[in-house]
């Protein structure tokens, strides 16, 4: 049995969002294996902003892409977007809101908790 994932205040993970189904592993949490080479684990909510500026860079979270099973998100939707995905956001000025308690803890090895509280919901 494998140990119960931690945020990044120490504390068990909660789910990011089901409705749209995120998270690397699809389960809704921002959860990450040795697998996930983008790091899912920063639950955001969505911003027009973020998402005009995420199509930019060429990640389209907007588009529904049904052969994917991806509705496409809109503003208002909670997903796991990756840390450096999202630090590369922040250093922009785009970075969307996040759910502390929803982000994995290894996170912290690519945004400082200080950053991620600044932008937390």
């Amino acid at each position: 049995m494998s140990p119960i994932p931690l945020n990044v205040l120490g504390e068990p993970l909660e789910l990011c969002s089901c409705e749209p189904m995120t998270g690397w592993m699809r389960d809704g949490s921002c959860r990450t294996d040795s697998r996930d080479h983008g790091r899912h684990t920063v639950c955001c909510e969505m911003t027009e902003a973020f998402l005009t500026y995420s199509k930019a860079q060429g990640n389209d979270l907007s588009t529904p892409m049904p052969q994917f099973g991806f509705p496409g998100l809109k503003p208002g939707d909670h997903w796991c977007v990756c840390a450096p995905r999202w630090l590369q956001a922040y250093e922009d000025g785009m970075a969307p809101p996040v759910r502390l308690q929803a982000c994995e803890a290894s996170t912290l090895e690519i945004i400082a908790l200080e950053t991620l509280q600044r932008y937390a919901l």
